[in-house]
């Protein structure tokens, strides 16, 4: 007995600063978990700004791009442009040297013409002889001068045509090169555009790179304590089975008590049956609608003095049973526990929610392992007479929040 008071004191002096720790921890991931959400949303956003940017940035490339094929257009219009201005200029230079021979060679001619004809026409008004030779002399020179003067002035409209000519292609190269310093303009205002475009792209990613490492730092914690409350969740567990074998070494005196008195009164208690439909609500709501996890007789109510000790009461009820008869879940849940302990035996716990459990002891074999889903009829373990039990028999309990209670209140009375 000193040692479970012993045993007892130690969980009442440990249990609630364990429970602290396990609370703050909470509270911790709690918070790691909200800050973990916040920076995905602000993760979030930036990606989204950094979509904009991307955006932007590509329509801008993209533009100059097509500028600078406009560029290219017009740089060979230029060059085409110059190219035939020069092809002219070398045209407009052989024409004006021709024109300058031309003109050499028409003066010539012109001043011999002019003096022969004045000695032609001298001797032919001074001499009178052969007036049809001097007539046709006359109209021959007549067509010559006609022809020269036709020559020259053909040259000279030669010359006003280039010097159009010329005129046009320096005035059309003239707009080319404004349209080509304009498109230079913009594309160099283009290229600003873009230079501050991509440093806001490199902000971005430099902030998104920040918001990534700040994450990956609140996971780490989160994880750490998650860590950390796995271990005080264990500590408890530890301490609750430390509890659980305290209480559960006074269960096989208190039960040979029930059955000696049992035997010696010659009255059995009332058959219990785990047929009939199971109940599929909350286990809250389950009072009184559950069946029994075995087929048997009562030997052992819930409240009643155990081993002869008045002190100490059972805080279950045990079920006579004929060995190897299937122990079914009366509620769907998850073992939490099937293991053999002290004074229980071969024991399964199922967990049903909100702070809900119940408890199969003395069974001959277990059926699930902790982990397992059950539903509820489905068999878990088989009846026995594990942990020091003389007769076959199933210890069942129920649990609210740790404490115990009547499982006649929640299973179905049997007519």
């Amino acid at each position: 007995m000193s040692r479970t008071v012993l045993a007892f004191a130690l969980i009442c002096l440990l249990g609630p600063a364990v429970a602290d720790e396990r609370a703050e921890a909470r509270q911790q991931i709690e918070a790691a978990r909200q800050d973990i959400a916040e920076l995905q949303k602000l993760l979030k956003q930036i990606e989204q700004e950094k979509s904009g940017v991307q955006k932007q940035l590509k329509s801008t490339e993209s533009e100059m791009g097509q500028l600078e094929k406009q560029v290219d257009t017009l740089q060979q219009e230029i060059d085409r442009s110059e190219a035939e201005l020069e092809r002219l200029n070398e045209e407009k230079t052989t024409l004006e040297g021709a024109r300058i021979e031309q003109q050499r060679l028409i003066g010539t001619q012109a001043r011999a013409a002019y003096q022969n004809g004045r000695q032609e026409y001298v001797k032919l008004l001074l001499n009178q002889q052969n007036p049809e030779k001097f007539s046709r002399t006359l109209t021959y020179y007549d067509y010559l001068n006609k022809a020269r003067f036709e020559q020259v002035e053909s040259f000279n409209e030669t010359l006003r045509q280039l010097a159009n000519v010329e005129a046009g292609i320096q005035d059309q190269r003239s707009k080319l090169a404004e349209q080509q310093d304009g498109l230079l303009e913009r594309r160099n205002q283009l290229a600003a555009v873009r230079k501050e475009r991509q440093q806001a792209l490199a902000k971005l990613n430099s902030d998104l790179s920040t918001r990534e490492q700040k994450l990956q730092a609140r996971r780490q914690e989160q994880a750490q304590l998650e860590r950390v409350l796995k271990t005080i969740e264990e500590t408890l567990a530890r301490q609750a089975r430390e509890a659980e074998q305290a209480r559960q070494r006074e269960l096989l005196a208190e039960r040979e008590r029930q059955q000696r008195q049992s035997g010696s009164s010659g009255a059995p208690g009332p058959l219990v049956s785990s047929a009939g439909a199971s109940f599929g609500g909350p286990f809250a709501q389950a009072k009184g609608k559950l069946p029994w996890p075995v087929n048997g007789r009562l030997v052992a109510r819930y409240g009643t003095p155990r081993g002869g000790d008045a002190r100490t009461k059972w805080d279950g009820v045990l079920i006579g049973a004929a060995v190897g008869s299937q122990v079914r879940a009366v509620h769907g849940g998850r073992v939490v526990f099937a293991d053999w302990l002290r004074g229980a035996g071969l024991l399964v716990i199922l967990d049903h929610g909100n702070g809900y459990l119940t408890l199969y002891g003395h069974n001959q074999s277990l059926l699930k392992d902790a982990g397992d889903i059950v539903k509820a009829g489905e068999p878990i373990a088989t009846v026995g007479t594990s942990g020091g039990q003389e007769a076959a028999a199933l210890y069942f309990a129920i649990r609210q929040q740790g404490r115990p209670s009547d499982p006649a209140h929640w299973c179905r009375a049997q007519g």
